[in-house]
């Protein structure tokens, strides 16, 4: 008799902390696919994006150790907890890394300012296939029934098909419920900061960051922004080489030349 093959290794993390309810849904979605590594940030770090913690120690807390699902948790950036947890908790290099699910989306440039997909990223960087998940919900007691249902389907096809080398998913879900799964690309768009200006007890000048996403192309039926704004999931196939491959040719051209 031949022996059982052992269950592969997911990472779980997140950048909405580890008692947010997102990552308990995306830990629901994902336990019964393979060993579960949970590996996330003791308090929220949103819009960490890729960095890291170089100037403090980081410090790691064992929370749950049980057979299937173990749990850390970590005083650093969600990228913080997957270099850590590849060098220092893991017992090998995982299968699989899923990070979120993010309370509020990550559509559009959002994908380069979130903590859930840096994390993703970083697996990616790593040749794990990776996925961040992200809810179109800022609420903290959002419901992730739908998503978990629909995220399901989603990783069960990276286990059967798997991922190009360098490349990762972007998964957003709608608010409301879930038409369907599109395929899509990154929206064009940008967001319109505004800062609110405040004054502290002591006449100290702060600024709260606020602002709206100013969507380019809102009719475009082949974007992730206009398919979670009508009630399907997104699934944007999201590459680390960030050479613009087209215009190097071009760029050949150039003078280069610089004169004494």
């Amino acid at each position: 008799m031949s022996e059982a093959k052992e269950k592969p290794i997911i990472l779980v993390t997140n950048d909405d902390g580890l008692n947010a309810k997102g990552i308990k849904a995306l830990v629901a979605m994902v336990k019964d696919f393979g060993d579960i590594y949970v590996v996330a940030p003791n308090r929220t770090n949103s819009g960490k994006s890729n960095s890291i913690t170089v100037e403090v120690p980081i410090r790691i807390k064992k929370v749950r150790d049980e057979e299937n699902l173990h749990i850390y948790s970590c005083k650093g950036t969600p990228v913080d907890c997957v270099k850590l947890a590849l060098n220092k908790i893991l017992p090998g290099k995982p299968d699989f890394l899923v990070s979120g699910i993010n309370h509020g989306a990550n559509t559009s440039v959002s994908v380069l300012y979130s903590g859930t997909m840096g994390a993703a990223i970083e697996g990616c960087i790593n040749g794990i296939p990776s996925i961040g998940f992200s809810l179109n919900v800022f609420d903290a007691d959002a419901d992730f029934t739908q998503s978990v249902k629909y995220g399901r389907k989603i990783f069960a096809n990276l286990l059967q098909h798997g991922l190009s080398t360098g490349v990762c998913l972007n998964v957003n879900f709608p608010k409301d419920e879930i038409k369907g799964i599109r395929v899509c690309r990154q929206a064009a768009g940008r967001w319109n900061e505004e800062f609110d200006h405040r004054q502290d007890p002591f006449g100290g000048d702060y600024y709260w960051l606020t602002g709206h996403f100013k969507n380019a192309e809102p009719h475009n039926e082949e974007t992730d922004e206009w398919a979670i704004k009508n009630g399907y999931a997104s699934v944007v196939p999201t590459q680390i080489d960030m050479t613009a491959h087209d215009l190097l040719e071009n760029l050949k051209k150039w003078n280069y030349e610089v004169q004494d």
